[in-house]
């Protein structure tokens, strides 16, 4: 290759990279004026996480009255749709059979893992000796199975919401009157 097509090679390269930098700012511009980016007024997403001292509760259940003036007034109808996150796992008929966890019915004040045909975990049969479902009890259990009863079985995470664990409870209750 002599001189002269030497620097027609560079100026052709010189030119494909203009053409580029000129068709990606050209581009730039145009998806500019088709797409508008609306800022929001407050940015970011918010994610709550456990405090990992465990010390202070969610700011839900502190503006929500406590569990015993819950549970007094509990909406039985609520209760029932909350319930509804329990029957994959646990049926509430009287006489119903188990499932993955034991039947539910008249458990609020029955004895901790004494349903005979139903298999619990050494860690339920162990904290379970001696105690009573009693309301306030459940609403504990609830809030966070794996906390009051580290080994269950149960892989439910829990009801953040103490209205929600007053009327569940409340429904239960009711289906044993």
């Amino acid at each position: 290759m002599n001189f002269s097509e030497l620097s027609k090679l560079a100026v052709m390269i010189v030119g494909a990279v203009v053409m580029a930098l000129i068709f990606v700012g050209v581009t730039g511009a145009a998806t500019g004026f088709i797409f508008k980016a609306e800022t929001p007024e407050k940015p970011g997403y918010i994610i709550e996480v456990a405090d990992a001292s465990g010390a202070s509760p969610a700011k839900e259940e502190e503006k929500e009255a406590d569990f015993a003036t819950l549970l007094a007034s509990a909406d039985i109808e609520k209760g029932e749709k909350v319930a509804k996150k329990c029957v994959a796992c646990h049926s509430f008929e009287a006489g119903g059979g188990n499932k993955t966890g034991p039947n539910l019915h008249g458990v609020v004040d029955r004895a901790v893992a004494t349903i005979g045909d139903f298999k619990y975990s050494e860690a339920m049969t162990s904290f379970g000796e001696g105690k009573n479902w009693t309301a306030e009890q459940l609403d504990v259990y609830l809030a966070k199975p794996k906390d009051l009863v580290p080994g269950t079985n149960m892989a439910f995470a829990g009801l953040k919401k103490v209205s929600d664990r007053a009327n569940l409870i409340g429904y239960i209750s009711s289906l044993s009157k």
